[in-house]
């Protein structure tokens, strides 16, 4: 039998679209390579305009997505999810390829498909993070803190067992390919995700090597309320914290009067507080940060913790300043020391530092990796006669 060159009916998984983050665009990227994929959600509720950037020949949706504003509440949906997942037919696809960061890697897989797995990170709020996460949403003692122990574990034991119908694991970062092989004992391919590079602001900007910038959502985990703290050690200094979040108002009641909170903002007045900034600030522990990899896009340095996927990019003292210790006086010394240590060209070393992180790379990795990964299932599957 002679070998398939290129699957006949491909599948892409992902858990839902609500709002555009760093494994949107990763989905994005895939279903511009696989445009005649069947798109398989749990939730498919974004805002029209940026639905229209997912191009796929067909759309299915979990019996979640027909419940009434369900985009409100899904994350209390999460016991569901592994459920709501397995419930998707697949028969007829000889090649899925989920993009995973909660239940998408547990389909049920045809026994003569190929499944590939995008694994943005195992559910990290029931493995590593999960004292974190129960901390701060208040979940760490009493009744609600045993019921959520007890469905973080029912969650863990699930993560645990589901690896086992995937063929084959890309991860977004070395720290999730360690987290990989931890939870699941499996060996996965580091492939970056995608970064916008190479964009410029719409109006001239002028650098103020005293104004910083932080960009993201504002939970718990992203560690803004450090910041704060920080910069009230420093008067002289400014901080502007660019996104939105639960953690927004209770975070800009305890801010001084140097740190400003713009809420969400548009691309370009992203583009713009980057390219305007001395530095940007990065607290967290993340599988790998598409914020400050952006601000390095900008020529912006970036001061951050050295901890989480941002160490597969970020070099000490010469894209960024690394700090050890998350505290207050750790961050605000490292801003202090990165202020008259960057070096001349450090702009133009930072844009250098992730022109291997644009889109067209993406799409070159993963293509090759599935090209790759298609023709072993090939010739396992079709062995010589």
């Amino acid at each position: 039998m002679p070998l398939a060159v290129a699957p006949r009916k491909v599948a892409v998984v992902h858990e839902w679209l609500v709002d555009f983050a760093g494994s949107e665009r990763v989905l994005e990227q895939i279903l511009s390579l696989y445009p005649d994929a069947t798109l398989y959600l749990l939730i498919d509720r974004m805002e029209p305009g940026l639905r229209a950037r997912f191009k796929s020949r067909r759309t299915v949706t979990s019996f979640l997505d027909r419940w009434p504003r369900i985009d409100r509440y899904f994350m209390w949906c999460l016991p569901l999810m592994p459920f709501a997942m397995q419930q998707f037919d697949l028969s007829g696809h000889d090649l899925i390829i989920t993009s995973s960061h909660c239940a998408a890697k547990g389909v049920i897989i045809p026994p003569d498909a190929l499944h590939l797995c995008y694994c943005h990170s195992p559910m990290r709020y029931v493995w590593d993070l999960q004292a974190t996460y129960l901390a701060q949403e208040g979940l760490d003692r009493g009744v609600r803190g045993w019921l959520a122990r007890h469905l973080f574990h029912r969650l863990r034991m699930w993560d645990a067992t589901s690896h086992h119908g995937v063929d084959h694991f890309a991860a977004n970062s070395n720290f999730v390919r360690r987290r990989i092989l931890k939870c699941y004992r499996r060996a996965a391919s580091v492939i970056h995700p995608p970064v916008a590079v190479g964009v410029e602001p719409h109006t001239t900007v002028v650098r103020d090597p005293r104004h910083c910038v932080t960009v993201g959502r504002l939970l718990g985990y992203k560690n803004v309320a450090l910041m704060i703290e920080a910069f009230r050690l420093l008067p002289d200094w400014k901080l502007t914290v660019a996104g939105d979040g639960p953690q927004r108002h209770a975070l800009q009641a305890r801010a001084p009067s140097n740190v400003q909170f713009l809420g969400a903002v548009s691309e370009a007045e992203k583009q713009r507080l980057l390219h305007s900034a001395g530095a940007f600030v990065f607290a967290a522990v993340e599988d790998f940060g598409i914020a400050p990899a952006e601000a390095l896009a900008a020529g912006t340095p970036v001061v951050a913790l050295a901890r989480g996927g941002v160490l597969d990019y970020l070099r000490h003292g010469d894209n960024a300043w690394l700090f050890d210790e998350p505290t207050p006086h750790a961050l605000g010394q490292a801003i202090q020391a990165a202020s008259v240590s960057w070096p001349d060209d450090v702009a133009e070393r930072c844009r250098r530092s992730v022109a291997g992180l644009s889109e067209a790379c993406f799409r070159t990795s993963l293509s090759s990796w599935v090209a790759e990964k298609w023709a072993d299932w090939q010739r396992e599957t079709n062995p010589p006669r």
